[in-house]
């Protein structure tokens, strides 16, 4: 199953996107990938939040992928050495 996000992730809307994922999971979806082609910023929680579905993608034997955000938002997970944690697909 494919989300996508568009705008922001930060404390205001990583709820939403938390909330979106942990339902996809309990319908049973084993493929989660995220979509961060259209975001414009992310924040920490938004980035903490990617690691807390990735560890437990490990964890779970579910998989995580996520499509790679413009250069302002790749520039976060590159800056926090989480960039090669992740694991990053092309669209």
């Amino acid at each position: 199953m494919r989300v996508s996000l568009v705008g922001e992730l930060d404390l205001a809307t990583v709820p939403t996107l938390d909330a979106c994922l942990a339902e996809l999971r309990e319908a049973g979806f084993r493929q989660l990938i995220v979509d961060l082609s259209r975001l414009e910023f992310i924040d920490s929680t938004g980035l903490q939040l990617l690691l807390q579905y990735d560890a437990e993608a490990r964890q779970d034997g579910f998989s995580l992928s996520l499509i790679p955000g413009p250069a302002v938002v790749q520039r976060v997970f590159e800056i926090t050495g989480t960039l090669a944690l992740l694991s990053f697909i092309d669209a």
